[in-house]
Protein backbone atom coordinates (compact mmCIF):
# COMPACT_ATOMS: atom_id res chain seq x y z
CA UNK A 1 0.00 0.00 0.00
CA UNK A 2 1.09 3.46 -0.82
CA UNK A 3 0.09 7.17 -0.74
CA UNK A 4 2.47 8.04 -3.99
CA UNK A 5 -0.45 8.27 -5.87
CA UNK A 6 -2.14 11.26 -3.33
CA UNK A 7 0.31 13.69 -4.45
CA UNK A 8 -3.12 15.41 -6.08
CA UNK A 9 -4.36 15.71 -2.96
CA UNK A 10 -1.82 17.23 -1.37
CA UNK A 11 -3.11 21.18 -1.98
CA UNK A 12 -6.52 20.15 -1.29
CA UNK A 13 -5.25 18.97 2.21
CA UNK A 14 -2.70 21.84 2.65
CA UNK A 15 -5.58 24.11 1.94
CA UNK A 16 -8.37 22.62 4.57
CA UNK A 17 -5.79 21.82 7.02
CA UNK A 18 -6.15 17.99 6.76
CA UNK A 19 -4.46 16.71 8.69
CA UNK A 20 -3.15 19.81 10.38
CA UNK A 21 -2.04 23.26 9.26
CA UNK A 22 1.28 24.08 7.82
CA UNK A 23 3.38 27.29 7.34
CA UNK A 24 5.68 25.53 4.25
CA UNK A 25 4.90 23.51 1.61
CA UNK A 26 8.23 22.45 -0.63
CA UNK A 27 7.21 20.80 -3.91
CA UNK A 28 10.04 19.64 -6.33
CA UNK A 29 9.50 19.19 -10.35
CA UNK A 30 5.39 18.52 -9.70
CA UNK A 31 3.56 20.91 -11.79
CA UNK A 32 0.65 20.94 -9.06
CA UNK A 33 -1.79 24.13 -9.94
CA UNK A 34 -1.87 22.66 -13.43
CA UNK A 35 -1.92 19.29 -14.97
CA UNK A 36 -0.38 17.08 -12.53
CA UNK A 37 -3.72 18.37 -9.78
CA UNK A 38 -7.33 17.13 -10.32
CA UNK A 39 -9.51 20.29 -10.20
CA UNK A 40 -7.15 22.77 -11.92
CA UNK A 41 -9.46 26.00 -11.16
CA UNK A 42 -10.66 24.87 -7.55
CA UNK A 43 -6.48 24.09 -6.83
CA UNK A 44 -5.73 27.69 -8.35
CA UNK A 45 -8.75 28.54 -6.28
CA UNK A 46 -6.57 27.24 -3.22
CA UNK A 47 -3.41 28.39 -3.63
CA UNK A 48 -4.58 31.95 -3.69
CA UNK A 49 -7.40 32.20 -1.15
CA UNK A 50 -6.21 34.50 1.44
CA UNK A 51 -7.33 33.94 5.62
CA UNK A 52 -10.19 36.69 5.99
CA UNK A 53 -8.69 37.45 9.53
CA UNK A 54 -5.05 37.52 8.80
CA UNK A 55 -4.74 38.63 5.34
CA UNK A 56 -2.08 35.64 4.48
CA UNK A 57 -2.62 33.26 2.15
CA UNK A 58 -4.57 30.05 3.79
CA UNK A 59 -1.29 27.84 2.37
CA UNK A 60 1.26 30.65 3.41
CA UNK A 61 4.41 29.77 1.79
CA UNK A 62 5.39 27.73 -1.19
CA UNK A 63 8.98 26.83 -2.20
CA UNK A 64 9.11 25.16 -5.61
CA UNK A 65 11.75 24.21 -7.82
CA UNK A 66 11.49 23.90 -11.86
CA UNK A 67 13.96 23.98 -14.91
CA UNK A 68 11.18 25.73 -16.85
CA UNK A 69 8.62 28.90 -15.74
CA UNK A 70 5.88 26.31 -15.52
CA UNK A 71 2.54 27.10 -14.21
CA UNK A 72 3.41 26.31 -10.63
CA UNK A 73 5.99 29.06 -10.50
CA UNK A 74 3.85 31.83 -10.01
CA UNK A 75 2.23 30.38 -7.37
CA UNK A 76 5.25 30.19 -5.24
CA UNK A 77 7.41 32.51 -2.91
CA UNK A 78 10.51 31.24 -3.23
CA UNK A 79 11.76 29.19 -6.35
CA UNK A 80 14.95 26.83 -7.03
CA UNK A 81 15.97 27.10 -10.93
CA UNK A 82 16.48 23.44 -11.75
CA UNK A 83 19.06 22.31 -14.30
CA UNK A 84 17.65 20.00 -17.37
CA UNK A 85 18.85 16.47 -18.02
CA UNK A 86 21.89 17.32 -20.18
CA UNK A 87 22.98 19.66 -17.35
CA UNK A 88 22.77 17.59 -14.04
CA UNK A 89 23.87 14.39 -12.33
CA UNK A 90 20.96 11.80 -11.51
CA UNK A 91 21.34 8.21 -9.79
CA UNK A 92 18.91 5.92 -10.42
CA UNK A 93 19.45 3.80 -7.92
CA UNK A 94 19.15 0.05 -6.38
CA UNK A 95 17.99 1.98 -2.88
CA UNK A 96 15.20 3.16 -5.01
CA UNK A 97 13.66 2.88 -8.65
CA UNK A 98 16.23 1.75 -10.97
CA UNK A 99 16.37 0.12 -14.23
CA UNK A 100 15.70 -3.03 -14.29
CA UNK A 101 16.33 -6.48 -16.00
CA UNK A 102 14.45 -9.75 -15.08
CA UNK A 103 17.45 -11.75 -14.08
CA UNK A 104 20.07 -8.77 -12.95
CA UNK A 105 20.21 -6.12 -10.55
CA UNK A 106 21.08 -2.62 -12.40
CA UNK A 107 21.56 0.83 -11.74
CA UNK A 108 22.27 3.95 -13.86
CA UNK A 109 23.45 7.52 -13.29
CA UNK A 110 22.61 10.52 -15.75
CA UNK A 111 25.66 13.17 -16.21
CA UNK A 112 26.12 16.46 -17.58
CA UNK A 113 27.08 16.59 -21.11
CA UNK A 114 27.18 20.51 -21.31
CA UNK A 115 28.11 23.16 -18.86
CA UNK A 116 24.68 25.11 -18.17
CA UNK A 117 24.60 29.05 -19.68
CA UNK A 118 22.64 30.53 -16.41
CA UNK A 119 23.33 30.40 -12.33
CA UNK A 120 20.81 27.14 -12.00
CA UNK A 121 21.91 23.86 -9.89
CA UNK A 122 20.80 20.36 -10.03
CA UNK A 123 17.74 20.26 -7.23
CA UNK A 124 19.81 17.25 -5.42
CA UNK A 125 22.92 19.75 -5.18
CA UNK A 126 20.64 22.59 -3.67
CA UNK A 127 19.47 19.48 -0.91
CA UNK A 128 22.98 18.75 -0.19
CA UNK A 129 23.85 22.58 0.25
CA UNK A 130 20.75 23.26 2.44
CA UNK A 131 21.15 20.01 4.40
CA UNK A 132 25.00 21.74 5.27
CA UNK A 133 24.01 25.44 5.57
CA UNK A 134 21.32 23.65 8.39
CA UNK A 135 23.69 21.93 10.04
CA UNK A 136 21.50 18.51 9.50
CA UNK A 137 24.15 15.77 10.77
CA UNK A 138 23.83 13.70 7.45
CA UNK A 139 25.06 16.85 5.24
CA UNK A 140 27.85 17.99 7.65
CA UNK A 141 31.42 17.02 9.07
CA UNK A 142 32.16 17.09 13.30
CA UNK A 143 33.97 19.92 12.34
CA UNK A 144 30.60 21.64 11.14
CA UNK A 145 31.69 21.59 7.76
CA UNK A 146 29.70 20.42 4.16
CA UNK A 147 30.23 16.62 3.88
CA UNK A 148 29.31 17.19 0.04
CA UNK A 149 30.09 19.40 -2.22
CA UNK A 150 27.53 18.63 -4.64
CA UNK A 151 25.22 16.06 -6.15
CA UNK A 152 27.79 14.02 -7.61
CA UNK A 153 29.73 14.30 -4.97
CA UNK A 154 27.33 12.40 -2.52
CA UNK A 155 26.03 9.71 -5.45
CA UNK A 156 30.62 8.72 -4.87
CA UNK A 157 31.13 9.50 -1.21
CA UNK A 158 26.91 8.57 0.39
CA UNK A 159 27.14 4.98 2.11
CA UNK A 160 23.80 4.28 3.69
CA UNK A 161 25.31 2.02 6.21
CA UNK A 162 28.88 0.22 5.64
CA UNK A 163 29.58 -0.97 2.01
CA UNK A 164 26.27 0.44 0.79
CA UNK A 165 25.71 3.31 -1.53
CA UNK A 166 23.56 4.41 -4.29
CA UNK A 167 25.41 2.64 -6.87
CA UNK A 168 26.16 -1.11 -6.89
CA UNK A 169 28.56 -0.84 -9.59
CA UNK A 170 32.43 -0.37 -9.39
CA UNK A 171 32.55 -0.65 -5.58
CA UNK A 172 36.05 -0.99 -4.16
CA UNK A 173 36.87 -3.85 -2.42
CA UNK A 174 40.15 -5.42 -1.04
CA UNK A 175 41.57 -6.28 -4.49
CA UNK A 176 39.92 -4.20 -6.50
CA UNK A 177 36.74 -2.90 -7.85
CA UNK A 178 33.66 -5.08 -7.55
CA UNK A 179 29.53 -5.19 -7.49
CA UNK A 180 27.16 -4.66 -4.94
CA UNK A 181 28.87 -4.42 -1.47
CA UNK A 182 32.49 -2.50 -1.41
CA UNK A 183 33.90 0.73 -0.19
CA UNK A 184 34.01 4.30 -1.88
CA UNK A 185 35.80 4.35 -5.39
CA UNK A 186 36.42 7.79 -6.39
CA UNK A 187 36.44 7.27 -10.36
CA UNK A 188 33.14 5.60 -9.75
CA UNK A 189 31.30 8.06 -12.06
CA UNK A 190 34.13 7.75 -15.00
CA UNK A 191 33.75 3.58 -14.85
CA UNK A 192 29.61 4.35 -14.93
CA UNK A 193 30.35 6.97 -17.96
CA UNK A 194 32.81 4.49 -19.77
CA UNK A 195 30.17 1.39 -19.67
CA UNK A 196 27.56 3.81 -21.33
CA UNK A 197 25.58 5.09 -17.91
CA UNK A 198 24.81 1.80 -16.15
CA UNK A 199 25.39 -1.07 -14.36
CA UNK A 200 24.60 -4.88 -14.68
CA UNK A 201 25.19 -7.82 -12.64
CA UNK A 202 23.55 -10.98 -14.32
CA UNK A 203 22.48 -13.54 -11.17
CA UNK A 204 24.49 -16.82 -11.31
CA UNK A 205 22.83 -19.37 -13.28
CA UNK A 206 21.28 -22.00 -11.01
CA UNK A 207 20.39 -19.06 -8.52
CA UNK A 208 17.91 -17.50 -10.80
CA UNK A 209 14.59 -19.95 -10.00
CA UNK A 210 12.47 -20.00 -6.55
CA UNK A 211 14.79 -17.14 -4.94
CA UNK A 212 12.76 -17.08 -1.48
CA UNK A 213 14.42 -20.52 -0.29
CA UNK A 214 17.75 -20.87 -3.20
CA UNK A 215 20.57 -20.59 -1.14
CA UNK A 216 23.06 -19.89 -3.93
CA UNK A 217 20.31 -16.93 -4.60
CA UNK A 218 20.41 -15.61 -1.15
CA UNK A 219 24.06 -15.80 -0.60
CA UNK A 220 24.39 -13.36 -4.03
CA UNK A 221 21.88 -10.92 -2.80
CA UNK A 222 23.81 -10.86 0.33
CA UNK A 223 26.56 -10.20 -1.37
CA UNK A 224 24.93 -7.91 -3.76
CA UNK A 225 23.70 -5.98 -0.58
CA UNK A 226 20.12 -6.54 -1.44
CA UNK A 227 20.27 -8.47 2.54
CA UNK A 228 22.22 -8.40 5.42
CA UNK A 229 21.93 -12.03 6.07
CA UNK A 230 20.27 -14.97 3.66
CA UNK A 231 16.48 -14.21 4.46
CA UNK A 232 14.25 -17.15 2.96
CA UNK A 233 10.38 -15.66 3.04
CA UNK A 234 7.06 -17.15 2.24
CA UNK A 235 5.36 -15.32 -0.98
CA UNK A 236 2.26 -14.15 -0.19
CA UNK A 237 -0.05 -15.41 -2.85
CA UNK A 238 -3.38 -13.87 -1.34
CA UNK A 239 -2.07 -10.63 -0.17
CA UNK A 240 -1.94 -11.59 3.76
CA UNK A 241 -1.37 -7.93 5.26
CA UNK A 242 -4.58 -6.93 3.47
CA UNK A 243 -6.53 -9.57 4.56
CA UNK A 244 -4.86 -9.01 8.32
CA UNK A 245 -6.63 -5.30 7.50
CA UNK A 246 -9.79 -6.85 6.35
CA UNK A 247 -10.16 -8.86 9.62
CA UNK A 248 -9.60 -5.87 11.91
CA UNK A 249 -12.38 -4.76 10.38
CA UNK A 250 -14.43 -7.60 10.97
CA UNK A 251 -13.65 -7.00 14.68
CA UNK A 252 -10.43 -9.37 14.85
CA UNK A 253 -7.37 -8.12 16.88
CA UNK A 254 -6.00 -5.85 19.37
CA UNK A 255 -5.55 -3.16 16.50
CA UNK A 256 -8.94 -2.52 15.13
CA UNK A 257 -9.80 0.85 12.50
CA UNK A 258 -11.88 3.97 13.65
CA UNK A 259 -15.38 3.11 13.50
CA UNK A 260 -16.06 5.51 10.33
CA UNK A 261 -13.27 3.24 8.17
CA UNK A 262 -14.66 0.28 9.27
CA UNK A 263 -17.22 -0.48 6.37
CA UNK A 264 -14.84 0.84 3.70
CA UNK A 265 -11.63 -1.20 4.85
CA UNK A 266 -13.76 -4.48 5.16
CA UNK A 267 -15.36 -3.66 1.64
CA UNK A 268 -11.65 -2.86 0.05
CA UNK A 269 -9.13 -4.94 1.77
CA UNK A 270 -10.32 -7.81 -0.21
CA UNK A 271 -7.37 -9.58 -0.57
CA UNK A 272 -8.55 -11.75 -4.03
CA UNK A 273 -9.57 -9.51 -7.08
CA UNK A 274 -12.67 -7.89 -7.02
CA UNK A 275 -14.91 -4.98 -8.54
CA UNK A 276 -17.24 -3.07 -7.34
CA UNK A 277 -19.59 -0.42 -9.56
CA UNK A 278 -19.00 3.05 -9.56
CA UNK A 279 -21.91 4.30 -11.79
CA UNK A 280 -23.75 5.94 -8.99
CA UNK A 281 -21.18 8.43 -8.15
CA UNK A 282 -20.13 9.10 -11.70
CA UNK A 283 -23.84 9.16 -12.96
CA UNK A 284 -23.29 7.19 -15.83
CA UNK A 285 -26.74 7.43 -17.18
CA UNK A 286 -26.20 11.41 -17.70
CA UNK A 287 -22.45 11.15 -18.75
CA UNK A 288 -21.99 7.62 -20.56
CA UNK A 289 -18.57 7.85 -21.88
CA UNK A 290 -15.50 7.03 -20.53
CA UNK A 291 -12.76 9.73 -20.83
CA UNK A 292 -8.66 9.05 -19.94
CA UNK A 293 -5.89 11.22 -19.85
CA UNK A 294 -2.28 9.99 -20.44
CA UNK A 295 1.01 11.70 -20.14
CA UNK A 296 3.68 11.66 -22.74
CA UNK A 297 7.18 10.99 -22.32
CA UNK A 298 8.25 13.97 -23.09
CA UNK A 299 6.07 15.83 -21.33
CA UNK A 300 6.58 13.64 -17.64
CA UNK A 301 8.15 16.35 -16.05
CA UNK A 302 9.13 19.71 -16.83
CA UNK A 303 12.94 18.40 -17.99
CA UNK A 304 13.48 18.87 -21.90
CA UNK A 305 10.04 18.83 -22.63
CA UNK A 306 9.79 22.60 -24.16
CA UNK A 307 12.35 22.13 -27.33
CA UNK A 308 11.84 23.15 -31.11
CA UNK A 309 11.19 19.52 -32.71
CA UNK A 310 8.93 18.35 -29.54
CA UNK A 311 6.82 21.08 -30.34
CA UNK A 312 6.48 20.29 -33.93
CA UNK A 313 5.65 16.63 -32.89
CA UNK A 314 3.22 17.60 -30.38
CA UNK A 315 2.80 21.32 -30.08
CA UNK A 316 -0.98 20.74 -29.33
CA UNK A 317 -3.49 17.83 -28.62
CA UNK A 318 -6.57 16.71 -29.72
CA UNK A 319 -9.70 15.31 -28.33
CA UNK A 320 -9.53 11.65 -30.12
CA UNK A 321 -12.66 10.09 -30.44
CA UNK A 322 -13.70 6.94 -31.73
CA UNK A 323 -15.60 6.17 -34.91
CA UNK A 324 -18.79 5.09 -33.73
CA UNK A 325 -19.12 8.35 -31.66
CA UNK A 326 -17.43 10.57 -34.36
CA UNK A 327 -20.76 9.18 -36.98
CA UNK A 328 -23.20 9.54 -33.26
CA UNK A 329 -22.42 13.26 -33.33
CA UNK A 330 -22.12 14.11 -36.92
CA UNK A 331 -18.38 15.09 -36.45
CA UNK A 332 -15.46 15.09 -38.77
CA UNK A 333 -11.45 15.85 -37.58
CA UNK A 334 -11.11 19.29 -36.45
CA UNK A 335 -14.00 19.97 -35.23
CA UNK A 336 -14.99 21.35 -31.80
CA UNK A 337 -17.06 19.61 -29.06
CA UNK A 338 -18.13 20.33 -25.77
CA UNK A 339 -17.33 17.94 -23.23
CA UNK A 340 -19.27 17.69 -19.86
CA UNK A 341 -18.86 15.80 -16.38
CA UNK A 342 -20.70 16.40 -13.27
CA UNK A 343 -17.55 18.57 -12.07
CA UNK A 344 -17.39 20.82 -15.21
CA UNK A 345 -16.97 21.68 -19.21
CA UNK A 346 -14.79 21.76 -21.51
CA UNK A 347 -14.38 22.96 -25.95
CA UNK A 348 -11.97 21.07 -27.55
CA UNK A 349 -10.97 20.21 -31.32
CA UNK A 350 -11.11 16.69 -32.10
CA UNK A 351 -9.98 13.88 -34.00
CA UNK A 352 -11.13 10.59 -35.34
CA UNK A 353 -9.44 7.29 -34.00
CA UNK A 354 -10.34 3.82 -35.12
CA UNK A 355 -10.37 2.50 -31.37
CA UNK A 356 -11.12 -0.82 -30.03
CA UNK A 357 -13.08 0.57 -27.27
CA UNK A 358 -15.90 2.53 -29.04
CA UNK A 359 -17.20 4.18 -25.85
CA UNK A 360 -13.88 5.45 -24.70
CA UNK A 361 -12.56 9.14 -25.65
CA UNK A 362 -8.78 9.95 -24.55
CA UNK A 363 -6.43 12.91 -25.10
CA UNK A 364 -2.73 13.83 -23.98
CA UNK A 365 -2.31 15.21 -20.80
CA UNK A 366 0.20 18.52 -20.22
CA UNK A 367 0.47 19.89 -23.81
CA UNK A 368 -2.01 21.95 -23.06
CA UNK A 369 -0.13 25.12 -21.07
CA UNK A 370 -1.78 27.90 -19.44
CA UNK A 371 -0.92 31.71 -20.55
CA UNK A 372 1.72 33.71 -19.91
CA UNK A 373 3.90 30.59 -18.86
CA UNK A 374 6.95 28.32 -20.22
CA UNK A 375 8.43 31.25 -22.36
CA UNK A 376 5.73 30.70 -25.10
CA UNK A 377 3.75 33.24 -26.35
CA UNK A 378 0.36 34.02 -26.04
CA UNK A 379 -0.98 32.84 -28.99
CA UNK A 380 1.03 29.19 -29.32
CA UNK A 381 -0.89 26.23 -30.28
CA UNK A 382 -0.34 25.06 -26.95
CA UNK A 383 -2.45 27.52 -25.55
CA UNK A 384 -5.15 28.12 -27.90
CA UNK A 385 -5.45 24.40 -29.16
CA UNK A 386 -3.69 22.57 -26.38
CA UNK A 387 -6.38 21.86 -23.08
CA UNK A 388 -6.51 19.51 -20.18
CA UNK A 389 -9.06 17.01 -18.99
CA UNK A 390 -8.56 17.87 -15.32
CA UNK A 391 -10.81 20.69 -15.74
CA UNK A 392 -13.38 18.00 -15.59
CA UNK A 393 -12.10 15.78 -12.61
CA UNK A 394 -12.42 16.51 -9.05
CA UNK A 395 -9.99 15.48 -6.08
CA UNK A 396 -12.88 14.65 -4.65
CA UNK A 397 -15.85 12.20 -4.67
CA UNK A 398 -19.38 13.26 -4.67
CA UNK A 399 -20.71 13.44 -0.93
CA UNK A 400 -21.76 9.47 0.71
CA UNK A 401 -24.08 11.27 3.24
CA UNK A 402 -21.56 10.79 5.97
CA UNK A 403 -20.30 14.00 6.75
CA UNK A 404 -16.92 12.83 5.23
CA UNK A 405 -15.71 13.53 2.08
CA UNK A 406 -13.33 10.66 -0.32
CA UNK A 407 -10.23 11.47 -1.92
CA UNK A 408 -11.03 10.38 -5.81
CA UNK A 409 -8.90 7.55 -5.41
CA UNK A 410 -8.22 3.95 -5.42
CA UNK A 411 -8.76 3.17 -1.56
CA UNK A 412 -5.59 0.52 -1.54
CA UNK A 413 -3.15 2.34 -3.38
CA UNK A 414 -4.14 6.03 -3.11
CA UNK A 415 -3.52 5.97 -7.18
CA UNK A 416 -5.96 9.19 -8.48
CA UNK A 417 -8.91 7.40 -10.36
CA UNK A 418 -8.21 9.89 -13.07
CA UNK A 419 -9.85 6.79 -15.04
CA UNK A 420 -12.75 6.97 -13.55
CA UNK A 421 -14.02 10.22 -15.22
CA UNK A 422 -17.51 10.04 -17.32
CA UNK A 423 -18.88 12.30 -19.72
CA UNK A 424 -20.84 13.26 -22.56
CA UNK A 425 -20.04 15.30 -25.77
CA UNK A 426 -21.85 17.47 -28.07
CA UNK A 427 -20.75 19.17 -31.45
CA UNK A 428 -19.69 23.09 -30.57
CA UNK A 429 -19.31 25.93 -32.74
CA UNK A 430 -15.71 26.45 -33.16
CA UNK A 431 -14.48 29.06 -30.42
CA UNK A 432 -11.19 31.37 -31.13
CA UNK A 433 -9.45 28.66 -28.53
CA UNK A 434 -9.93 25.78 -26.55
CA UNK A 435 -12.42 26.50 -23.31
CA UNK A 436 -11.84 27.38 -20.20
CA UNK A 437 -9.12 30.13 -20.76
CA UNK A 438 -7.89 31.26 -17.76
CA UNK A 439 -5.88 35.05 -17.55
CA UNK A 440 -2.73 34.82 -18.01
CA UNK A 441 0.41 34.52 -15.36
CA UNK A 442 2.73 37.44 -15.61
CA UNK A 443 5.74 35.36 -16.82
CA UNK A 444 9.48 36.24 -15.06
CA UNK A 445 10.71 34.98 -18.36
CA UNK A 446 10.52 36.75 -21.50
CA UNK A 447 8.96 34.66 -24.50
CA UNK A 448 11.26 32.23 -26.74
CA UNK A 449 13.05 33.01 -30.01
CA UNK A 450 10.33 32.63 -32.95
CA UNK A 451 12.88 31.26 -35.30
CA UNK A 452 15.98 29.19 -34.13
CA UNK A 453 19.08 29.40 -36.51
CA UNK A 454 21.36 26.37 -36.59
CA UNK A 455 24.78 26.79 -36.82
CA UNK A 456 26.91 24.05 -38.58
CA UNK A 457 31.03 24.33 -37.64
CA UNK A 458 33.17 25.81 -34.90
Amino acid sequence: MSSHGLMHMVISNAYAGDPYKIDTLFMYMANMSWNSSMNTRGVIEMLTDKNEETGEYVIPHIIYSDAYSSEMVAYSDLIFPDATYLERHDCISLLDRPICEADAAADAIRWPVIEPDRDVRGFQTVLCQLGAKMGLPGFTNDDGTAKYEDYADYIVNHQRRPGIGPLAGWRMGENGLQSGRGGVNAGQLDNYIENGGFFVEHIPEGSNYYKPWNVAYQDWAVNMGIYDSPQPYLFSLYVEPMRKFQLAAEGHGEHQPPDHLRERIKATMDPLPIWYSNADENKVDEYPITALTQRPMAMYHSWGSQNAWLRQLHGHNPLYIPTKLMREHGLQDEDWVKVTSPHGEITVPVLEMAALNENTIWTWNAIGKRKGTWALEEDAPEVTKGFLLNHLIHELLPPKGDGLRWANSDPITGQAAWFDLKVRIEKADTPNEAQPVLPPIKSPVGTGPKNLAWKVGK
